[in-house]
């Protein structure tokens, strides 16, 4: 049964389009992730767009091509951006999530009472590495950046976590940890106040302080306590704006882009996050398949390349003195080598002379033949992992990235991205 071929996803529309104002990049890790979402900011800067690209924790290599030594909370213009129009720019920030959250206190909290959160070791411990906390302020500083409306496309590189619907799903579990039966417990005493809340809290605490007093100590609970009732009345606030910004993804100038390699592990990924976007009315641009490997020589299957491999292997033994000689018996009278015919050879001939460098020419040409083989191998695995993908998924708009020698550590190794981006794995002319 033939396959049909999956529907391309055209990039230059998609970014010159002034209606898109966020794409988000979204997958598992090591797919390539920030390097596409770097990528992407770079073209679509010098087609003319003011572009700030939101990253998560890039190699140092990545920071460097974009020209900036130290990325940080603050967006950072990139130079040597050549805009088309001369109206573009690119501008790149890595996100702090403690900084993030530090500027959300500082934000919604008076001067006293800020003071007293930022310098809770609970929510120290909170801010600096709680599950789902960087997810949630990729969030919030989506949030803000779109609200400061400097910029007419913001690309954001998800964080690399476990399964990449974390992203999704970190608005819904701060929800779900701020009303949840242990923070409302916690926060009933500082409401009832007086000698009732120190009765509830006598009464209704025992027993927990009692079992996670043991086990975490009263200090961390007395901690957890207070930054509770100093964060009171913030809360209803962080519900808010990721609410906000949930609505903010699901918005008509918002495009998804799921980033994979074709490997078995990040297509299934690329399909569980897939479904699960058309599950929640995210719009979905389609899936930039990284890394693929090609040839040029593809029409020497592997098969073919390893038969002529092992042709060659056998006829370097032969040339070395491998074959046959003919023999004499005693008592009998040896034919001439004329006789003989031109594939026996006398046992008094010298065996015939290999030219000069032919034997390391025949080794070498066996051995790429071999390398062939084993690319024309992984093409054909790349090519059914991409063909389970399209069965289950044909709607979904491809685009393939050929795989590039080296690491990218300049802008013009970005370009080169951003071309096989647009072009579908092909560097333009």
């Amino acid at each position: 049964m033939t396959m049909t071929p999956a529907p391309v996803l055209d990039i230059d529309p998609l970014i010159d389009d002034p209606a898109t104002r966020i794409i988000v990049c979204c997958g598992s890790g090591g797919v390539g992730k920030t390097t596409t979402a770097a990528a992407l900011g770079v073209r679509a800067a010098e087609r003319g767009r003011r572009a700030v690209v939101l990253t998560i924790d890039p190699a140092r290599r990545l920071a460097q091509s974009m020209g900036i030594d130290s990325l940080d909370n603050v967006p950072r213009r990139v130079d040597g951006i050549k805009s088309e129009s001369g109206d573009g720019e690119l501008h790149a920030m890595m996100l702090d999530m403690k900084r993030t959250f530090d500027e959300i206190v500082e934000a919604h909290a008076d001067g006293e009472r800020a003071a007293a959160i930022l310098g809770n070791p609970f929510y120290q411990s909170l801010s600096a590495g709680f599950a789902g906390t960087q997810e949630y302020m990729a969030m919030e500083k989506l949030g803000q950046l779109r609200a400061q409306d400097e910029w007419d496309l913001i690309i954001v590189d998800t964080p690399p976590s476990r399964s990449a619907l974390d992203f999704l799903d970190a608005p819904k579990r701060l929800g779900s940890f701020l009303d949840g039966k242990f923070i409302r417990l916690l926060m009933a005493p500082a409401k009832v106040g007086g000698r009732a809340g120190m009765a509830f809290l006598n009464v209704g605490m025992s027993m927990m302080t009692g079992t996670l007093g043991k086990l975490l100590g009263g200090q961390f609970l007395r901690d957890v306590q207070t930054f509770v009732t100093a964060m009171d009345t913030m809360f209803g606030g962080f519900r808010t704006r990721a609410d906000a910004t949930y609505k903010l993804l699901q918005a008509p100038g918002t495009a998804f882009l799921v980033v994979a390699a074709p490997e078995r592990d990040a297509l299934r990924e690329a399909a569980y996050f897939v479904e699960r976007l058309a599950a929640e009315g995210m719009p979905l641009a389609g899936l930039v398949l990284n890394r693929v490997h090609g040839s040029g020589a593809a029409r020497l299957s592997a098969e073919r390349a390893l038969a002529a491999a092992e042709n060659l292997e056998e006829s370097r033994i032969v040339d070395q003195g491998g074959g046959k000689a003919g023999s004499r018996d005693s008592g009998s009278t040896a034919a001439s080598p004329s006789e003989q015919g031109p594939d026996v050879l006398d046992v008094d001939t010298p065996a015939r002379q290999v030219p000069e460098g032919a034997e390391e020419l025949t080794t070498l040409t066996a051995g790429l033949l071999r390398l062939h083989a084993e690319r024309m191998q992984v093409l054909a695995r790349e090519q059914r992992t991409r063909d389970r993908f399209s069965a289950l998924h044909p709607e979904v708009a491809v685009t393939e990235v050929a795989a590039l020698p080296g690491d990218v550590h300049d802008l013009t190794g970005l370009r080169a991205i951003g071309d096989r981006l647009a072009t579908g794995g092909a560097p333009s002319a």
